[in-house]
């Protein structure tokens, strides 16, 4: 019996068990790597991570996947930035274009990741588009549109900076000083973790969601309106997007129409080593927080102790590899 339950236990919980040997591991190398500087640094790359995982987490729920959430991070931080320069800056996108309020600007970025996530929901639910490819044809699009609108005269392609301190602010700025600040870029994720738990666990909404992902067939006769539904995970998951396209932007300071390259396939990862499941119905907000730890401890803690890029990729692949098959066997056993 106590066999059962320790198995259990460690099925239930393999997560978080990985996160602490990877962190014991990494400090018995290197005791150094134990210190408030390095738990911030951490807490501030994974910030912007999560909020994409969160997104496509809603859409791994219902069974689908979405392949555009990195270039809709793109997008949204381009534009957001283009619009919040510095008046003395030199080379302005928009010369002629009087200060803005800080808000008006992140709202017209969030509301563009929305209506493309609209576009992605109205594609797979309406137009029964498999998401793989709904998703794969969004991204691309979404790169052109980006990259038109970056390639407009006078900017021409150039890096976009010279950004406002109230809007940088957002990203560097905390709460504190020294190494116990808090900085507001993690006080906004956490924030947007819990307000997407509550949507999992407390709303209609996050119901309908499971109930989709489970049996899509069944929803439908249990009388779930599924096309609206999916229509509106897929509108949240752009808002998501859009945000952090935002954060990410006033973090590093400045942007460029490759911002987001791949962020997607970073965040499914963690999706998947966090629990949730590739084939839908299964996914928690505390797993994916932990997944976007787990692979941020490994970017961060491996060049920590000088471990190559090249061997940082080797881990991580094995690390998606191993959680998918352990998915897929919890899977099984449950059928």
């Amino acid at each position: 019996m106590n066999i059962k339950k320790t198995q259990s236990f460690i099925t239930e919980n393999a997560i978080y068990i990985v996160l602490v040997v990877l962190v014991i591991a990494i400090a018995v190398y290197d005791p150094n790597f134990i210190g408030f500087n390095t738990l911030r640094d951490i807490l501030i790359q994974s910030s912007t991570r999560v909020i994409i995982a969160l997104g496509v987490a809603f859409i791994l729920i219902t069974g689908g996947t979405d392949l555009s959430a990195g270039r809709m991070v793109g997008l949204t931080a381009v534009i957001s930035a283009s619009m919040l320069q510095d008046p003395d800056y030199a080379r302005r996108f928009f010369p002629d274009l009087p200060q803005l309020s800080l808000f008006i600007p992140i709202l017209i970025a969030i509301f563009v990741g929305v209506i493309f996530g609209l576009i992605n929901g109205v594609i797979v639910s309406k137009f029964k588009v498999p998401p793989f490819i709904a998703t794969l044809g969004t991204m691309v699009a979404i790169y052109g549109i980006n990259s038109l609108y970056f390639d407009t005269e006078p900017n021409n392609s150039q890096p976009i900076g010279g950004l406002r301190d109230d809007f940088t602010t957002l990203g560097s700025g905390s709460f504190g000083k020294g190494d116990l600040s808090l900085p507001y870029i993690v006080i906004f994720a956490v924030a947007i973790c819990f307000i997407v738990w509550v949507m999992f666990n407390k709303t209609r909404l996050g119901k309908n969601m499971y109930a989709i992902g489970g049996n899509m067939q069944a929803a439908k006769v249990s009388g779930i309106n599924v096309m609206l539904t999916l229509i509106i995970i897929y509108s949240i998951a752009g808002a998501l997007y859009g945000t952090a396209g935002v954060l990410e932007a006033a973090r590093t300071g400045g942007a460029t129409n490759n911002y987001g390259n791949m962020y997607e396939l970073d965040a499914i990862a963690a999706c998947v080593v966090g629990g949730v499941s590739t084939t839908g119905g299964i996914g928690t907000v505390p797993g994916v927080m932990a997944g976007v730890l787990i692979f941020t401890v490994i970017n961060y803690g491996l060049t920590f102790i000088g471990v190559g890029p090249y061997w940082q990729q080797i881990i991580k692949g094995a690390i998606i590899v191993t959680a998918v098959a352990f998915d897929m066997r919890k899977y099984a056993a449950k059928r």
